[in-house]
């Protein structure tokens, strides 16, 4: 009962503030709108298509959408998609549950205009920190195995991060924004205006916190140019050139015991860690129209991603700094076929070609320890000690594709696709070849050593109107994911130099995770309202968890099931000129179907760290034609903490409340206040008894800022 009189009290004194700003505003000031929601998608096929025709489950979030969030982490936005949740590390760090528990596993595949960020043997569970979200022009996600223009990662989910479209005038934007814990950001953007023939925007992001709890500062900066040129009548191109830097004090969300979680959350066990990350990108998209219904593709791309780590996650085990680069040298092609005849026929055929030579560098690193409240404090000199993996990698992928739409009934809309994977690794050792022996502890490489994969993709849809704003559509479709360098290359610690063998020659034999999928879902809109409906089953086979091999040593090894069972729902809704309520929401079960380790037999068991419910919930009111108020709650459900389910956290509700005045023609007021009810929750939680850990969430922060245009 207390917390809802919070709400009401800060809600009644938001509306009263509103009303006194409504007194000084300028008449000339734009009016505030609802955010559309959006009708098309690109990201199946990389090129614009209707939602309704699309037999996969996609969530768009529109620009408006961002602006009126400002989102500081991708947490605050990404929830707004039914099925889609994000956790939070620390800084922009973060983990992803989309049709999965909340993990680091490479099953998410991160895109920006639909080219992949990293390449798939170099996957990064972060990655969506290296793009600048704050200011993008939009994000879609599609929920579960996408189509057959994506290969490996993109099982559980594919998040695709769209740049801003120039302007067709010349003008200018930005903000200025300060918030509790030391929080300052500054976005700006630049429109050239539409020439004859070019136009440009530019984007930086230049973003600083001291963090709310101890040594957790992080800063960034980025930087995005987006050039659209039209050459002639019938071809045009984008260029996009995106820069991040980001310097961060992880501690990971460190978590605590439970009395430390209550009563003095900002302390930091691991407060020596560190990330500092650099991503570069340049890509220029080609397309050229032949006539006839016929367009060619293709986009060259150059990526580089730098990232000197000092993992928290690795203190109480294997402690280490990592220094890793990789350099990605890329062509995406793509030829479509619009046919004209009575079926609608349309043909997509395309080929993605990846060139990802990596270096990775490791130290080990000797750290004290103390003891409080039955938790290890660990800290660092600074020193690094012996090198123990010192190689590089060159990952090469060439992937063809098809997909195949047809209507043979006039409301009826099938897809057809298949694409086929061919991947290969090949490490050099830069040390000598054998085992390396640090303190008790011994790891093992090869001189040299290569893998290679192939699979084949086929994926299946159908949509069907059931009237002009309806539609009900069903799909199966087939995914996987290839094990990443560092599984294949990188054996591990061991006690024994028998052992480190052992652990090497299992990790140079992982086969990829497969995963099958079917989905029948319903959409449409109805009056006021919009609606999503949908339910999948998804299976993962062959993946990873430790067993014995034949010398009794316990290895990575390729025996795991997993199955993934739910329902997703998104309605909309405008009520009356002033109202409008949005909600996203989700139930699954996420349970180990054959998982049997070396020790323990998880078979029947629920995933840990996977919540049988997830909710979003917006109640929007526009306080007047140049004011809007949105309370939000956030919610995710109970989930075990452990694999044997022995211990239960009971999950959270959070409520944030967000606000936007438009005081001038050009300028804007904007104000939200996250946790309104200063809950105690953890981002994340596991472990069982006197061993369990919670790490404490964001308390109550508020944020302001000033917005601009010219």
């Amino acid at each position: 009962m207390g917390n809802i009189t919070i709400i009401k009290r800060a809600w009644a004194s938001l509306l009263g503030i509103l009303g006194c700003w409504g007194v000084v505003l300028d008449a000339t000031a734009q009016t505030v709108e609802f955010a559309v929601l959006p009708e098309v998608t690109v990201t199946g096929t990389r090129e614009q298509s209707q939602i309704k025709q699309s037999a996969v489950s996609v969530g768009v979030i529109g620009q408006s959408s961002i602006e009126f969030t400002r989102p500081s982490h991708p947490q605050q936005i990404l929830g707004q998609i039914p099925g889609v949740a994000i956790g939070v590390t620390n800084g922009e760090g973060h983990n992803t549950a989309i049709r999965q528990g909340f993990s680091t596993s490479p099953v998410y595949l991160f895109l920006e205009d639909g080219i992949p960020i990293r390449a798939t043997g170099n996957f990064n569970h972060n990655a969506l920190y290296e793009l600048n979200l704050p200011s993008a022009g939009g994000v879609e996600v599609i929920r579960g195995i996408g189509t057959a223009l994506y290969g490996s990662d993109a099982i559980g989910g594919t998040i695709n991060v769209l740049t801003k479209t120039p302007s067709a005038t010349a003008r200018a934007d930005g903000s200025v924004e300060i918030g509790g814990h030391g929080f300052g950001r500054v976005l700006g953007g630049l429109d050239s205006g539409r020439s004859a023939f070019d136009a440009l925007r530019a984007d930086v992001n230049i973003t600083h916190t001291d963090g709310w709890r101890d040594r957790t500062a992080y800063d960034r900066q980025s930087l995005n140019l987006r050039w659209d040129r039209e050459i002639d009548s019938q071809t045009l191109s984008k260029t996009i050139l995106g820069y991040t830097k980001i310097d961060q004090q992880t501690g990971a969300n460190s978590a605590l015991p439970y009395v430390d979680y209550m009563n003095n959350p900002t302390k930091n066990l691991r407060a020596d860690a560190y990330r500092k990350v650099e991503a570069l990108r340049l890509s220029t998209e080609w397309m050229h129209d032949i006539g006839n219904g016929q367009m060619v593709t293709l986009v060259p791309y150059l990526r580089n991603n730098k990232m000197d780590l000092n993992g928290s996650y690795n203190f109480s085990g294997d402690a280490r700094v990592e220094v890793t680069e990789v350099t990605s040298y890329g062509l995406m092609s793509k030829y479509r076929k619009d046919f004209s005849d009575a079926w609608r026929t349309r043909v997509i055929v395309g080929l993605d070609l990846d060139y990802s030579p990596s270096t990775r560098l490791e130290n080990k690193i000797a750290l004290t320890t103390s003891t409080s409240n039955g938790a290890t404090n660990y800290a660092w000199t600074g020193a690094l000690g012996a090198t123990i993996y010192d190689y590089s990698t060159v990952y090469q992928s060439a992937a063809p594709y098809t997909h195949l739409e047809v209507s043979p009934l006039s409301k009826l809309r099938v897809s057809l696709g298949v694409r086929y994977d061919t991947i290969q690794y090949t490490s050099n050792n830069n040390l000598a070849a054998g085992y390396v022996t640090s303190g008790s502890y011994y790891y093992y490489t090869p001189a040299n050593a290569s893998a290679s994969f192939s699979r084949a993709s086929p994926k299946l849809g159908v949509t069907y109107a059931l009237s002009a704003a309806d539609d009900v559509h069903a799909s199966y479709h087939q995914g996987f994911r290839t094990p990443s360098e560092s599984q294949l290359f990188r054996g591990g610690r061991a006690t024994t130099q028998a052992e480190a063998l052992a652990l090497a020659n299992a990790a140079a034999g992982l086969k990829p995770i497969t995963a099958d999928q079917y989905e029948l879902g319903l959409r449409g809109q109805r009056q006021a309202w919009n609606y999503e409906a949908v339910a999948y089953q998804l299976t993962k086979k062959n993946d990873l968890l430790s067993q014995k091999d034949s010398t009794g040593y316990a290895v990575q090894t390729n025996n795991g099931e997993t199955t993934h069972r739910g329902v997703e729902l998104a309605l909309g809704a405008q009520f009356m000129p002033q109202f409008r309520t949005d909600l996203a929401a989700s139930y699954a079960k996420h349970k180990y179907a054959e998982w049997v380790t070396s020790t323990v037999n998880y078979s029947g068991k629920e995933i840990e760290s996977a919540p049988r419910v997830l909710g979003n919930l917006r109640l929007s009111w526009k306080a007047a034609s140049t004011a809007m108020v949105q309370l939000e709650m956030v919610k995710v459900g109970a989930y075990f903490m452990d694999q044997l389910n022995t211990q239960r956290y009971n999950g959270y509700a959070l409520y944030n409340l967000r606000s936007t005045v438009q005081l001038t023609r050009d300028l804007s007021m904007s104000a939200q206040l996250l946790n309104l009810t200063n809950q105690r929750y953890a981002d994340s939680a596991s472990g069982t008894g006197t061993a369990a850990l919670y790490a404490p969430g964001l308390p109550r922060t508020a944020y302001v800022g000033l917005n601009m245009r010219y």
